[in-house]
């Protein structure tokens, strides 16, 4: 016969691993497939935005779910090496959630915005084939690229988002283009003191997938 005390040891036990269980199927994997914006060019890597959603995330409330952050930005990187690169990246992390912020190098040179439709398009069609939630961080480029090539690579974004029924913020750098004190030397790249913006600007999106 089991002993009062035993049982409750056991009950204990039981519980523990119970909490445990639930402990680890909160944790998120979250994967950031961007260019130079998320991989913190001309800054420190820990002032980077991605590095401050890992800090965030290591706080509570959300410190509980233990949510790991996985920074595969590449500066210069555009949509079709995103695409190269996502089916092993995919393999190797499985993550629950990626975030997509690609595109702004496509329009800088000039490439077709048909071919970086497509391209965001396979990029989120094939994780979500994986199961996980797709994040799209929209762009926008400078005007002097005419006003036909910038409105037509504007609406990439929209339309892809509808296409693919995922969550869009449909301009990323919103609060920081074109604020002197915000940006680097280039105008293209936003400094230390933008990153939390950035955060701010992707966090809701990021919170409703956690």
């Amino acid at each position: 016969m089991t002993s009062p005390m035993l049982r409750m040891i056991m009950q204990s036990t039981l519980l523990c691993g119970a909490l445990l269980s639930s402990h680890m199927a909160m944790a998120k994997t979250i994967l950031v497939l961007g260019d130079s914006i998320s991989a913190g060019y001309g800054i420190r890597p820990e002032q980077g935005w991605v590095n401050k959603l890992q800090q965030r995330l290591n706080t509570a409330p959300y410190a509980t779910g233990q949510h790991h952050v996985i920074n595969a930005s590449v500066s210069g990187e555009t949509s079709s090496g995103g695409l190269a690169r996502l089916p092993l990246l995919l393999t190797k992390h499985k993550p629950d959630v990626v975030v997509i912020e690609l595109g702004g190098n496509d329009g800088l040179r000039g490439q077709p915005p048909t071919l970086m439709a497509s391209n965001l398009t396979r990029l989120i069609q094939m994780t979500q084939a994986k199961k996980a939630d797709v994040i799209l961080l929209g762009m926008k480029i400078p005007p002097n690229y005419g006003s036909a090539y910038t409105q037509a690579f504007e609406q990439v974004f929209p339309s892809v988002s509808k296409k693919t029924n995922v969550a869009l913020m449909p301009f990323f750098l919103d609060g920081v283009a074109g604020h002197t004190t915000l940006m680097q030397a280039d105008r293209i790249h936003p400094r230390a003191e933008a990153q939390t913006i950035l955060l701010d600007n992707a966090w809701p999106l990021i919170k409703d997938k956690l």
